[in-house]
Parts: structure tokens; C-alpha cells; sequence
């Protein structure tokens, strides 16, 4: 082992804080050095070379910018347009059919409540597949909207309470085969669950209103205009063509290639986000208007239908006993067709509005005359009722002891086809809303990877055209 020799004093070390030690530029020195290249890199920039190297890099990052913010700003627009489509659009359609098919299933029940005894088998599968549709319509629903609290709330509001309702109109049927009086009672507290504030019903039309909130959503978002993307491709044509300009004045060349390919690619990027996106838009549009919106308004239609049809059969079933049926049918005619005199009002006024085939007119049209027809027979069978003739009231309700509508001056009859002709109606619709929403959809479908592909053209040649100009320097 190496000794240290008696009386020797090492000598100080030269590293420390303030003396970084040999290979190290003290700090005082470190920052002239510093100084001293952002001086010299100031002054190459005021030669035309140094002026060049920065055009040129400022037209790459502008170029590619402009191709990054398109492909984001246009997938995120068709993200949404394809949410309208595939999702928030059939979650909205769900929302109605479970409203429908419980409404049918109430009006169902009624109808075949007045048979007396027991119901038709009829009655009771389309009560059933009502029943069934709504139950698995609701469970669909809640693996969909698990992401918002609202429709969550009122799906399980509807999970809890469909069983009550069903437990009730059993309890009813078994009693009116027995002909016991109280079924009716039963039937009539079920109808309140169905149907009154805060019911099953309430519940399936405020799921329906979160669900058209979330539909008018997606809808804004993939109409918005992309400023960002307009903004930013305006600015790289300008500054390509400012760069051209001035080459032009400094060379006296009329072209420089790299630049005006960078500029057309530019151009070309600039011009397809603008004509795409105005005719996704226009798309978008149509289904919303003749789409989207008429298919809403129908479900209006339809509901308001169903509802006039459990008032109508409920009066008889009362018997007196509960006097808003009968002031509750006029009230659900008129919001489905306007008063009785006078022009065709109601939703079936704004559906006809709405629709622009000849096939969707024509079953509105259908629906019209089946609900002059309804009311006129309604008139008939108020004033039987009236006189006395129960029975006779009975069967121009439901068309017969055998099956409801089997008698084709039957209110029953007459429902039956505004029914039918409304669903038609919502068929044509939504169909004409798929065609317009995908067509919206894919107007956009290779703008995102266009775009980006054609700004690393651009930012190439852009930087290509000014190398060629560098190297005249060298």
C-alpha cells in the first residue's frame, strides 16, 4: 500500500462548485459561449441563405400542421356522424319503441279486458310480445347507457317497475274470468302505473328525451365547422405563395417547383376539406330534417294513438266509474290529428310536412282517413253507450266477442290501420335517415388519411424547392 510521505500536503483539487474541473467551461464562460453563437446564428439569418433555412422551416411546420389539425378535426367530425348512425340514432329509436310497446300493451289489455272472461289468445300473445319487446328493449338499453347517469335512472325505474305493472294486470285478468267486479278496479290502478305522472310511461319518455338530447349531440358535433383546419390551410397556401413571390423577385424564375407542388398539394387538401365537409353537412342535414325529425314526429303520432286507444276502451271498462277517459280520448285525437273540423292538424300535419316521398305522404294520408273514420265511430258508439246499449258500445270497440277487430266497423279496425300506416310511415323514414346519415358519413371517410398524406407531400417538395436554392449558395 502506497504511503503518503510525511509532511506532504496534497494539493487542492481544481473541481468544486464554482470550478467544474478540467474538460468543464466555468459557467462565466459557458454563457459567452452561448452568447456568442446566438449572435452568430442571428447574423447567418440576416444572409439570404440564414433567411432561406427559416422560410423553409417555417413552410414545413405550417404545411404539416395543416395536415395534422385536418385528419384530427375531420375524424373527430366523422367519430360523430358515425355515432348518429350506429348509435345515438338506434338508442333513440329504442327509447321510442319502448314507449310504444308499453303503451300497446295498455291499450292491448284493455281491449281485451272488455271481452269478458277470458281475453282472446290474440290478446294475450300481443300483450305478451309487448310486454317481452319492452323488457328486452330496456335491457339493451342499459348495456348502451351505461356512460350517462340520466338514461341509467330511468332504466331502472323501468326495471322495477314493469313487474308491478304485469303482477297487476294479471291480478285483473284472473278476476274479471271470475267476473268478479274488482278486475276492472285492478285494471284501472294498473293503467295509473302505466300512465300517470311518474309513471312507467313517464319514465320511457324522459329515457326517450335523453336519448334525442344525445342524438342532437352527435348531430352538432359532426356539422361543426373545422376553423382550425380552414384557418391554418389558408395560412400555408399564403405563405407558399409569398415564398414563390419572393424567389421570383430575388431569381427572376418564374417557378420553383418544390414550391409549387407544395402549394397545389396545399390547395388541393384545402379544396377537398372544404367540398367534403359542406356535403357531409348537407347530408347530415337531410337525414336530421327528413329523416330523424319525421321519424320523431311519427312516434308522436303513433304514441298519441296508442294513448286515445287505452282511453277508449278504459271509459268502457269504468263504466262510469272514472270520467277522465273520456275527456282524455278527444284531447289525444286532437293532439294526433288537429280538431275534428277543420284542416288535418296534430302531428299528423307535421309529418306530412316533413315527408318528401311520395310513399311517406301516401301513409300519412292513410292515417288521416283512419282517424276520421275512428272518430266518426266513436261518436256512434258514445251515444249507444249513451242509450243505454252497453253491449252494443262493447262492439263497436273491440269488433266483436270473438277477436278484437274482427268487425270491420270496429273503433278497433280503425286504429288498427292508423297503426299500421304509421308504422309504414316511420319504415320509409327510417330508411331514407340511414341513407343520408352514411352518405354524410362517408363523405368524410378518406379525408383524414388524404389530408395527412398530402401535407408530407407538400412539407417535402416545400422543403425540397428550398434546398434547391440553398445549393446555388454552396
Amino acid at each position: 500500500m502506497t504511503q503518503t510521505p510525511v509532511g506532504h500536503v496534497p494539493a487542492p483539487s481544481s473541481a468544486g462548485p464554482g470550478n467544474p474541473g478540467p474538460g468543464h467551461l466555468p459557467r462565466p464562460a459557458l454563457r459567452t459561449a452561448l452568447r456568442r453563437r446566438l449572435r452568430s446564428a442571428g447574423a447567418a439569418a440576416t444572409t439570404e441563405p440564414g433567411r432561406l433555412r427559416v422560410i423553409g422551416a417555417l413552410l414545413v411546420l405550417l404545411v404539416v400542421g395543416f395536415g395534422a389539425v385536418t385528419a384530427w378535426q375531420v375524424a373527430d367530425r366523422q367519430a360523430a356522424a358515425g355515432n348518429v348512425l350506429d348509435h345515438s340514432a338506434p338508442l333513440s329509436a329504442n327509447a321510442a319503441e319502448i314507449y310504444r310497446s308499453l303503451a300497446d300493451a295498455d291499450a292491448t289489455v284493455a281491449g281485451g279486458f272488455l271481452v269478458g272472461g277470458q281475453e282472446p289468445t290474440g290478446v294475450a300473445d300481443q300483450y305478451q310480445g309487448d310486454v317481452d319487446k319492452a323488457a328486452k328493449l330496456i335491457a339493451q338499453a342499459a348495456a348502451d347507457s351505461a356512460g350517462s347517469p340520466e338514461a341509467r335512472a330511468q332504466i331502472d325505474f323501468l326495471n322495477r317497475r314493469l313487474p308491478v305493472y304485469t303482477q297487476l294486470v294479471a291480478t285483473a285478468q284472473a278476476d274479471n274470468r271470475q267476473g268478479l267486479p274488482l278486475g276492472g278496479a285492478y285494471l284501472r290502478y294498473a293503467d295509473q302505473q302505466m300512465r300517470d305522472p311518474g309513471g312507467l310511461l313517464d319514465a320511457a319518455g324522459r329515457l326517450y328525451q335523453v336519448e334525442n338530447a344525445r342524438l342532437g349531440s352527435d348531430y352538432a358535433g359532426a356539422k361543426e365547422l373545422p376553423y382550425a383546419a380552414w384557418a391554418l390551410g389558408v395560412a400555408s397556401l399564403a405563405a407558399l405563395v409569398w415564398a414563390q413571390r419572393r424567389l421570383y423577385r430575388r431569381t427572376n424564375r418564374v417557378f420553383n417547383r418544390g414550391l409549387v407542388t407544395a402549394g397545389a398539394a396545399t390547395a388541393v387538401t384545402l379544396v377537398w376539406l372544404a367540398v367534403g365537409h359542406t356535403v357531409a353537412r348537407a347530408d347530415l342535414e337531410d337525414s336530421a330534417a327528413h329523416g330523424a325529425r319525421s321519424v320523431q314526429v311519427l312516434d308522436s303520432a303513433r304514441i298519441a294513438a296508442l294513448n286515445a286507444r287505452s282511453d277508449e276502451t278504459l271509459a268502457l271498462v269504468s263504466r262510469g266509474a272514472d270520467s277522465s277517459y273520456d275527456t282524455d280520448y278527444p284531447r289525444r285525437v286532437e293532439e294526433l290529428a288537429g280538431p275534428a273540423k277543420g284542416p288535418l292538424g296534430g302531428e299528423l300535419a307535421r309529418a306530412l310536412e316533413l315527408a318528401d316521398t311520395a310513399k311517406g305522404r301516401a301513409s300519412v294520408r292513410t292515417a288521416a282517413g283512419a282517424v276520421a273514420q275512428w272518430r266518426d265511430r266513436h261518436a256512434t258508439e258514445l251515444q249507444q253507450d249513451g242509450q243505454g246499449h252497453y253491449d252494443t258500445a262493447v262492439a263497436m270497440v273491440i269488433g266483436g266477442q270473438d277477436s278484437p277487430g274482427k268487425d270491420t266497423a270496429s273503433t278497433w279496425q280503425s286504429f288498427t290501420t292508423v297503426d299500421e300506416a304509421l308504422s309504414d310511415a316511420i319504415d320509409q323514414e327510417h330508411a331514407e335517415f340511414q341513407s343520408a346519415a352514411a352518405d354524410g358519413r362517408d363523405a368524410l371517410l378518406l379525408l383524414p388519411y388524404g389530408a395527412g398524406a398530402l401535407a408530407l407531400v407538400a412539407a417535402a417538395c416545400a422543403a425540397v424547392g428550398i434546398g434547391r436554392r440553398l445549393a446555388e449558395y454552396r
